[in-house]
């Protein structure tokens, strides 16, 4: 199974720039994109179909042109759940969940913290909030897959520049903190679990050629249960698509 995640920052402006294009000759079982930034009804999904995908879960924010995510795929999924059921986040169209048989695939955007004290401290009770619903999820038995954009960089591996960026949301402290719990408990960060020492990342700001320089942050992840980590076949962040100031993550995994 290949799964891929993908902050578009727009999916109708990757879509211009030649996202489907992109996808054309690759053979990725599940999509999943983040910061779609529009409504289902303002997006064609011929492209997609067209690859023979279908769409599985299209979670929009309320805001217009803002967050929003969705998930596509090649086979039917059993279950889809739009948000986690808290209000705040699925206004904003954070997550979206989809189940393939005994495989849950949780596609999830996480607040950035950047506009300021306000929003990062949203960010900080998303952490606590989305473990919570996870770590409930879990319980039930299913593998689990959480992909997205996380907005935090885990480790200094992960960010071009540690020292000057150590008070910088997205690679602060306690941001970091709370990746370690994450993957204490009871899941893998798969790319680093198959690339130990290799540095990549997924993502680059438009500003002083970041991404010509490779001056990136690894902000997106695929965290899988540990009880799938021995079934990872490969995790790489696809630097060659250029639809967006991300790039995507691509794992391919042993399931079932």
């Amino acid at each position: 199974m290949q799964i891929l995640t993908y902050n578009v920052n727009g999916i109708r402006a990757a879509m211009r720039n030649g996202l489907t294009e992109w996808l054309a000759d690759k053979s990725f079982d599940i999509l999943c994109f983040q910061e779609v930034k529009a409504t289902l009804d303002q997006v064609s999904l011929l492209e997609f179909e067209a690859l023979g995908y279908q769409l599985v879960g299209w979670n929009a924010a309320q805001k217009k042109g803002y967050s929003g995510v969705a998930i596509f795929a090649k086979t039917p999924a059993d279950r889809c759940v739009h948000g986690c059921g808290m209000e705040l986040y699925d206004y904003e169209g954070r997550v979206v969940r989809a189940d393939f048989g005994g495989l849950t695939v949780v596609n999830a955007y996480f607040p950035s913290g950047t506009s300021g004290d306000e929003r990062q401290d949203v960010k900080m009770r998303f952490l606590e909030d989305f473990y919570e619903w996870i770590h409930t999820i879990r319980q039930t038995g299913q593998h689990l897959v959480i992909v997205g954009d996380y907005n935090i960089a885990h480790q200094e591996i992960d960010i071009h520049d540690p020292v000057r960026n150590k008070n910088t949301t997205g690679f602060l402290p306690e941001e970091r903190a709370w990746m370690t719990k994450w993957f204490e408990s009871g899941f893998t960060d798969a790319f680093r679990h198959a690339n130990p020492d290799l540095v990549e990342y997924s993502w680059w700001s438009y500003r002083a050629g970041a991404r010509g320089n490779n001056k990136g942050w690894r902000i997106d992840y695929q965290s899988i249960s540990s009880d799938l980590k021995d079934k990872i076949v490969a995790c790489r962040q696809l630097a060659d698509a250029v639809h967006s100031d991300h790039c995507p993550v691509w794992l391919e995994i042993a399931y079932p």
